[in-house]
């Protein structure tokens, strides 16, 4: 399974924006540190204030930050809201597959892809931000906090 680049978008911003803990960050800032197309940024960005993951601020000190602790967003749940899970045909509503009733292969794709997920509902946020100094440094993410942990 191949996750699509608006789940690893959505995750990285989440990573940046989680890196800079109670910081505000701008799109533009996150579309420079990953080199990724700010129109991009702003359709994620916009999806995951909807969702409830960041706090958009608007005006001249305005900025983005996450709405929830790391340790509440887990990663099973983001792939979820953006990702498709109809990984072939006949899991789509839409599907016209003759076989359906009787594959076992859709069964077996359904299980596989249960345990994928469950993978991922494992971690969270405040996982994938554990190495808090090298990533920082790896993004060239300046942290105001003193306090960091690898």
């Amino acid at each position: 399974m191949r996750l699509t680049n608006y789940s690893d978008y959505a995750l990285r911003i989440l990573t940046y924006l989680g890196l800079k803990k109670e910081e505000l960050s701008t799109i533009s800032e996150i579309a420079s540190c990953y080199q990724i197309s700010r129109n991009h940024i702003v359709k994620i960005v916009h999806q995951l204030g909807q969702l409830g993951y960041v706090d958009t601020l608007r005006g001249k000190n305005g900025g983005l930050r996450l709405a929830r602790a790391p340790e509440e967003i887990k990663i099973g749940e983001v792939i979820r809201h953006t990702e498709t899970m109809d990984i072939v045909e006949c899991f789509g509503s839409q599907s016209a597959c003759i076989i359906g009733c009787s594959c076992v292969l859709r069964t077996a794709i359904s299980e596989a892809l249960s345990a994928f997920m469950a993978v991922l509902d494992d971690y969270t946020l405040a996982d994938l931000i554990t190495p808090r100094r090298q990533l920082s440094k790896q993004l060239n993410v300046h942290l105001l906090s003193d306090s960091l942990s690898d």
